[in-house]
């Protein structure tokens, strides 16, 4: 709950980043931020009101102007310099990420880098925004196209990924020429207020970038979809969440982009190499803890092959061992909460009940010290049906459900019979079977025998429910650009 500053002792970390100031907010209010490994308390920070996300808008519309007229050049440099220190502070900002959010260490350094990397490629892509000329039926008319910043940016980002998620929204955002406001998850704000420390020192100017810290984000949707002077939204995070707010987005004709949930198949052919297939499923499916948006909901195996595949599955996840973050040998770090606990043991209970094997795991860990935070046991269930609620609702978290099936026309339909469309997988050894799954698969992104499709360097998002946008890549500067025409008479 919410507290008064005067009734915590100092220091109380002001985390509000408004118009080039850090502040505490207007309300005085705090509220904590925990380790989800120990239940430790890390910090108090401030917790922000419409009436301070208000002065981040108006302080982001203010700053707007003088920054979309910089240069592509100087706002690259800007960029480039937080790269460099982002790179710089590795080490500090990924056990940062570890203590906060809670995974292993050394996947919080790959994600440092993942951020990094954001920065850099929006630094370079800030200097390829090209126009284009259109030749006229009229012999005295010229046409010319333009990309031009689309205004003040609404940002919200999620836990999961709490400093790549970031950047891959900021970066392209300041390399198009707008401002922005960044509302960071409520379970992650030190780390958002890292990075903001970082843009702050490499030169961004007061206004430009603005961060909102709140236990209530509800409050800070609603004033970026009603405030005339927010231009575009953007978010990552729930369907449900995301779909409030394109609504609401919709309803003033705003531009949004929205990056939602996932229900990702992992296919396995029965040409494919079971233990090769079996080795990449363990390792994406735990990947942060299950808590990715691109972690397969459903790996759909082929009967002819589920035997060798469940034996090296089964074989990996039992020997993964969980626990903090900053202990070696840990490859499993804490749910976020204890709601992601609940919601695993009752996808658990709801497929034993309909006939569903737990091969490993399926319960709460609470030895050597982990009642304290809040993990679940990696998990694999055989057996699983299209009856179970796994089947259909995204679990986020590490249980994998197996699923067989018979051929190839079957599975398809299988894999694509969900609301989302966000990632999914493919092994094969048969290059003509995989172009033709591939093409396929309504999902916006297939990694064929690859668990690791994504870059910044290449389009990241979903079709469906999954979202509407592209991170990343060319496409992702262009989520930030209006398309101006004019027209010459001469």
């Amino acid at each position: 709950m919410p507290q008064t500053i005067e009734n915590k002792p100092e220091p109380v970390i002001p985390s509000l980043y408004i118009d080039g100031q850090w502040r505490h907010a207007v309300t005085e209010s705090t509220f904590p931020v925990t380790n989800p490994a120990t239940g430790e308390l890390l910090a108090e920070v401030s917790d922000g009101s419409v009436d301070d996300v208000r002065a981040a808008v108006a302080a982001a519309d203010a700053a707007l102007p003088a920054w979309s007229k910089r240069t592509a050049y100087e706002r690259a440099e800007v960029l480039f310099e937080a790269h460099r220190r982002m790179l710089e502070r590795s080490e500090q900002l990924a056990k940062l990420m570890t203590e906060e959010q809670g995974k292993p260490i050394r996947a919080a350094g790959i994600e440092v880098k993942y951020a990094a990397d954001f920065l850099i490629w929006f630094a370079e892509e800030a200097k390829r925004v090209y126009g284009q000329t259109i030749p006229s039926a009229r012999a005295d008319q010229r046409f010319m196209v333009l990309h031009q910043p689309v205004g003040v940016v609404g940002a919200i980002t999620p836990w999961n990924y709490p400093v790549s998620m970031i950047t891959r929204k900021v970066a392209p955002a300041l390399a198009a020429g707008c401002t922005v406001v960044l509302k960071a998850a409520e379970q992650t704000p030190l780390c958002a207020i890292e990075v903001f420390r970082i843009l702050e020192e490499s030169g961004v100017p007061p206004g430009v970038v603005n961060l909102v810290t709140t236990s209530d984000p509800a409050p800070v949707g609603a004033e970026f979809v009603s405030n005339p002077a927010v231009a575009k939204l953007t978010f990552t995070g729930s369907t449900s969440v995301g779909k409030l707010l394109a609504r609401g987005a919709g309803g003033h004709m705003k531009r949004f982009s929205m990056e939602l949930g996932g229900h990702a198949p992992f296919i396995v052919f029965d040409d494919a190499d079971p233990g090769h297939a079996a080795k990449g499923a363990a390792m994406v499916k735990v990947l942060n803890t299950g808590q990715a948006c691109i972690s397969p909901n459903r790996l759909y195996v082929h009967r002819s092959i589920k035997d060798a595949f469940l034996k090296v599955l089964v074989e990996r996840v039992a020997k993964m061992r969980a626990g903090s973050g900053l202990t070696e040998g840990v490859s499993i770090g804490p749910l976020i909460d204890s709601d992601a606990l609940e919601r695993m043991q009752r996808q658990v209970d709801d497929a034993v009940g309909k006939g569903a094997v737990v091969e490993t795991g399926g319960n709460r860990l609470i030895d050597e010290g982990l009642e304290r935070g809040f993990f679940f046991a990696p998990t694999v269930l055989s057996g699983v049906t299209d009856a179970m609620d796994i089947y259909r609702e995204e679990t986020f978290g590490p249980i994998a459900p197996v699923i067989i099936f018979d051929d190839e026309d079957e599975v398809i339909a299988m894999a694509n019979d969900t609301k989302y469309g966000l990632a999914s997988y493919v092994y094969t050894q048969n290059l003509a079977r995989a172009w033709r799954v591939a093409e396929q698969l309504r999902f916006g992104m297939v990694g064929v025998n690859d668990i690791n499709p994504t870059s910044a360097a290449a389009p990241f998002g979903g079709v469906k429910q999954s979202g509407q946008g592209r991170e990343g890549a060319h496409e992702g500067i262009l989520e930030y650009l209006d398309t101006k025409l004019v027209g010459f008479s001469i």
